[in-house]
């Protein structure tokens, strides 16, 4: 009994990382190995394909964040200057209806109307423009109504005066037109 174990344990040592079960057969001959190559050259292309696709989806989200925040900067920065630029408007126009100037001050009045137009010129290279509104039609979408005067010089809903400017930063509005629009005059009752 001893002698069989002996043989049994000189036969071929198994390794322990080897699986104890039967070889499996032969597996088929491989296929034709350009038709492999060519699988794999479709598959490899395929993925560089769907790489690059991503890689330039990404790309241009990019660039389109990149300007958003671009606008978003320049709309922030454009409503914090507005109420400077409003308060140097009223300054040129309170200095141009002055009739009896000392030299000095037409010359400051001078100053701020070419520092105004400087503004001006600033705001149309950076395509910041404002918005059309006195004479026009009433536009719910660039104007803000707030006031109505009754007037037959005008027809109903247009815009008869501007009382605070508004602006557009390309084609989106920054600051809607303050106005007033002309309404149709209430009929009179007739006298007897």
């Amino acid at each position: 009994m001893v002698a069989a174990m002996t043989a049994e344990n000189d036969a071929a040592p198994q390794d322990p990382t080897e699986p104890s079960a039967p070889a499996e057969p032969a597996a088929e001959p491989p296929a034709d190995p350009v038709a492999q190559l060519r699988a794999e050259l479709d598959a490899t292309k395929d993925k560089y394909l769907r790489t690059a696709a991503d890689f330039d989806n990404y790309r241009k989200r990019a660039r389109r964040d990149v300007d958003d925040a671009e606008k978003k900067g320049k709309e922030t920065l454009l409503r914090d200057l507005l109420p400077v630029f409003d308060n140097l408007e009223r300054a040129a126009a309170s200095a141009s209806q002055s009739t009896a100037q000392a030299p000095e001050a037409k010359a400051i009045a001078e100053g701020v109307r070419m520092v105004l137009k400087q503004f001006l010129d600033t705001l149309e290279r950076a395509n910041i423009r404002r918005v059309p509104s006195t004479g026009g039609p009433f536009d719910p979408n660039l104007h803000e109504a707030i006031q109505q005067i009754e007037t037959a010089d005008q027809p109903p809903g247009t815009v008869v005066a501007e009382v605070q400017a508004g602006y557009q930063l390309g084609d989106r509005l920054v600051r809607a037109a303050m106005v007033v629009v002309a309404k149709a005059p209430a009929a009179r009752p007739e006298s007897n």
